[in-house]
């Protein structure tokens, strides 16, 4: 395949990526945890640990996991926002050789009744503030064994029982539960002090992750990502970053803000595993939806690499405090998840000095596929390249290859593509073609230079009168409106065309009214893709990592 968009790629960034050079996850923990012992790894709520702190409690775990008698590739779940018990309990389950399942902790008691029986769990770790949803679906599934963390676990004593007094007694965040066979997870570590961690053989070949996709279009499938999968991811990250990282000063460490969850996939590989690698020190954040407490915290660190999506990004330029900060350290901001709107990047490179680089993947990848050069000036409304070692063909209906400049399906063929869905052949087989390239459902437009523009999710798209209306293309237009905060588009059935544009609006300014949204949509948008309605909305339907789910709003539009 003709690479012609390597001539395109920052000077510097390499073509190809040597993922031989682990045979698993674990020995590239165990190399950074060795190398890097004396640093902070991660902090949260104003303490840290270090790499080696983070190696002995991850071994005591990882003994501990065990001795409970689940043999190698046995699936392990973990349920929990982004505290420090987190990276202790992924190294523990891989280092002990099993599978780690990322469960959202909000998810209802069916969704998590769903992953746990589909993925066949036998151990979940749990933070107790959502250990009442797993007591009710636990009869249900295979789990013997069951964790459960509380907010104080790594704060130390006296820090630790004001965290629990306060987030039990004070905030109520805590809904009472029984599972009367649950171990602590600080009893866990203090037991896996007696135990020792055996050695396992674990290979690239071996699954290190079953990563549920995040459902915006249906059922939650398991993508099935192996060592090999997701070490390539890391290391094509790093490459794509080299230019700029090597304009730290040396000898300082890196820091990165991890707010977004690190149960989904782009925070765990960007933030946590390439921030191991790199010997960087992850700031955690267990409630980005918390944006004053966030910002606190930001003034705390000089941060280098910030990973976000749009919601979070265009949050903080609302809050007056987050413009007082100093952003002389800023070196990347990336843009993945959802579409980033040209309004809040423009406003963020005009506050901090550092553009949003916008990057592309899935679950299915590992999941970054496509990224924008890192010495961008400006925002580009392109989700940028090919990673280095990875093909992208954009296809029509028919899976053939269509010319460049046309709209198809953007198909990623990469060492980071998994091995498939976990035990869904026919699912597996729907996306991916012959000769290896995995099928994303979205539409895209790559252009002479090797720049892909996403033009929308297929299964999104809006038929108004048999022209194609993507409702990203509105949904952008109607942000850039100064009284408006936030905005979703779907289709909904209509007599004469078929189908017509409705719109969601959370605004910005409350004296915004429909007719004047309306004229401005005029003004911007060909008649057919002007919204036919307009809804204000106090708040719209989003996934924990700030996606605003379009199919939430659809399917609410059927039942009424």
């Amino acid at each position: 395949m003709d690479k012609f968009w390597l001539k395109s790629y920052q000077p510097g960034v390499p073509a190809e990526i040597d993922y031989t050079q682990y045979r698993s996850l674990n020995q590239l923990l165990e190399e950074s945890f060795k190398k890097y012992a004396d640093r902070k790894a991660f902090a949260c709520m104003d303490k840290s640990i270090t790499f080696r702190e983070l190696d002995q409690m991850s071994q005591q775990m990882g003994a501990w996991l065990q001795s409970r008698g689940m043999k190698q590739g046995a699936r392990v779940a973990i349920m929990m926002p982004n505290v420090m018990q987190y990276p202790v309990a992924l190294a523990a389950v891989l280092r002990a050789g099993f599978v780690v399942v990322n469960v959202n902790p909000l998810y209802t008691p069916r969704e998590l009744q769903h992953q746990l029986t589909d993925s066949g769990a036998e151990a979940i770790i749990v933070l107790e503030n959502f250990a009442t949803t797993v007591e009710q679906v636990l009869p249900k599934t295979r789990v013997k064994h069951v964790v459960v963390a509380n907010m104080g676990d790594l704060l130390g004593f006296v820090k630790g029982t004001i965290v629990n007094l306060v987030v039990r007694k004070v905030k109520k965040m805590v809904p009472a539960f029984s599972l009367p066979n649950a171990i602590p997870f600080n009893k866990v570590l203090a037991e896996g002090t007696r135990l020792t961690l055996k050695p396992v053989q674990v290979g690239p070949e071996d699954i290190a992750f079953l990563q549920y996709t995040g459902g915006t279009t249906g059922v939650s499938k398991g993508a099935v990502l192996l060592h090999r999968n997701v070490i390539a991811n890391v290391l094509q990250n790093e490459a794509w970053l080299q230019p700029t990282l090597n304009t730290l000063p040396k000898g300082e460490q890196l820091q990165f803000v991890c707010a977004l969850p690190l149960y989904h996939i782009y925070s765990l590989t960007v933030c946590m595993l390439m921030g191991t690698r790199l010997g960087g020190m992850n700031l955690l954040i267990p409630n980005p939806r918390d944006i004053p407490g966030f910002v606190k915290e930001l003034a705390k660190y000089r941060i280098n690499i910030f990973p976000a999506v749009n919601t979070l990004y265009n949050g903080l330029l609302n809050n007056p405090d987050f413009a007082k900060l100093d952003f002389s350290s800023y070196k990347v901001c990336n843009g993945g998840g959802m579409s980033v709107h040209q309004s809040v990047a423009d406003k963020w490179l005009k506050l901090t000095g550092t553009p949003i680089i916008e990057g592309y993947g899935l679950s299915e990848t590992s999941p970054v596929a496509t990224a924008n050069r890192c010495d961008i000036t400006e925002f580009t409304g392109m989700i940028g390249l090919p990673y280095p070692s990875t093909d992208i063909q954009i296809l029509d209906d028919d899976g053939q290859p269509v010319p460049l400049g046309t709209a198809g399906e953007i198909a990623i063929r990469g060492p980071q593509v998994m091995a498939g869905y976990w035990q869904r052949d026919d699912e597996t087989a729907k996306v991916m073609t012959a000769d290896g390239f995995f099928k994303s459902g979205d539409v895209g437009i790559m252009d002479a230079r090797g720049y892909t523009r996403i033009v929308d999710r297929k299964k999104d798209m809006i038929l108004v009168s048999g022209f194609n209306v993507y409702p990203s293309e509105v949904e952008e237009v109607v942000a850039a409106h100064p009284g408006v905060l936030e905005c979703a588009c779907v289709g909904v059935p209509d007599k004469n065309a078929g189908e017509a544009v409705k719109l969601f609006v959370v605004k910005k300014d409350p004296g915004l009214t429909e007719a004047q949204l309306m004229d401005y949509c005029k003004d911007q948008l060909t008649a057919y893709k002007k919204p036919k309605y307009i809804e204000f909305r106090t708040d719209l339907p989003k996934t924990n990592v700030g996606k605003i789910l379009r199919r939430e709003l659809r399917d609410e539009k059927k039942a009424s």
